[in-house]
């Protein structure tokens, strides 16, 4: 019962101490660039077009349900637009990207950082003088926080350009009422936050995958399951700081 106990803050130790080591190795990123590079590809570039599609369907259906609940004459059309745009910029964007990224970058990082502990790969590198924590871990963590922000972006903009089609040729409301809704309830407040958030994100996918991934063992179904604990995992911390966030910069 103590091991089971203890065990939570045992992997809170590994998990600090790899990521301690892996920032450590920050000043030599320039050793790296290449694999940086091409983890920003992987990460960023090639989840695009998934998120984008998750981002239309999200602004779509967001849209369509705020205009049925509100299908009222004593309210304005245009608070659907006031409603969508600061949701879509203070939450969704951030969040439905996230738990697409963490089944999509989590599981494959994760992957890979298993399949390389398993076929003794990561020890070849230590054998041959590399730091394969500053090799493996450093390119991916940073690439996630490097781009997560640019997936919350097309996200945000996707799901109100989306919600504004939707709205206009569904006959719900004009897009000149969704914009005006939109405008007449903006804080520069929502999208700060929504970046803040997709940076926390993107640190917390990527470095929970690469700690699954780095301490894999068990041959292949210890790979399969740093998998599904990576993905599991990111998505229950994406809730938590994303309510810890919400907390802080809210109240």
């Amino acid at each position: 019962m103590l091991d089971a106990l203890l065990s939570p803050f045992r992997a809170l130790g590994r998990y600090a101490t790899l990521m301690g080591r892996a920032f450590a190795s920050i000043d030599k990123v320039g050793t790296y660039w290449n694999n940086l590079f091409i983890q920003m590809v992987r990460v960023g570039i090639d989840s695009i077009p998934i998120v984008a599609l998750a981002a239309a369907f999200t602004g779509a259906v967001f849209t369509v349900q705020t205009a049925y609940q509100l299908e009222t004459p004593f309210i304005p059309k245009t608070i659907i637009g006031s409603i969508v745009a600061p949701s879509i910029m203070l939450e969704l964007g951030a969040v439905i990207a996230g738990f697409i990224l963490a089944g999509r970058v989590g599981a494959r990082i994760a992957a890979e950082l298993g399949t390389m502990r398993v076929s003794e790969q990561i020890d070849a590198l230590e054998v041959m003088g590399l730091n394969s924590v500053g090799f493996l871990i450093l390119p991916r963590v940073l690439a996630g926080v490097l781009m997560f922000p640019v997936l919350y972006v097309v996200s945000c903009v996707v799901g109100i350009g989306t919600g504004i089609g939707v709205g206009h040729f569904g006959g719900f409301l004009s897009a000149s009422e969704f914009l005006e809704g939109a405008r007449q309830f903006f804080k520069l407040l929502d999208p700060t936050i929504g970046l803040i958030k997709s940076f926390a994100f993107g640190f917390i996918i990527t470095s929970i995958a690469c700690y699954k991934g780095y301490y894999t063992g068990g041959g292949a179904v210890g790979v399969g399951d740093s998998t599904t604990q990576a993905a599991v995992l990111s998505c229950v911390f994406i809730l938590v700081a994303d309510l810890l966030i919400a907390l802080l910069l809210l109240l």
